[in-house]
């Protein structure tokens, strides 16, 4: 995993599309989400820590363009 991009396309093979028009309540649901596929066994730990850190720089992301505004 190594963009935004590649978590999107994973949550869609299991049928997962998270769109809610608020940018950071989209990567609470998509980390909830990691969480519960990890949970199930269909991540392994490497792509689950991965997702994680790429959900979690992207928040960061769209807060400081929220402070910005």
């Amino acid at each position: 995993m190594k963009s935004m991009i590649d978590i999107y396309d994973l949550l869609k093979e299991y049928g997962t599309f998270i769109y809610t028009r608020d940018p950071i309540g989209d990567l609470v649901l998509m980390e909830d989400e990691i969480r519960q596929l990890y949970q199930a066994q269909v991540l392994d730990i490497k792509d689950y820590q991965m997702a994680l850190l790429l959900i979690r720089q992207q928040e960061t992301k769209e807060r400081i363009k929220e402070q910005n505004r």
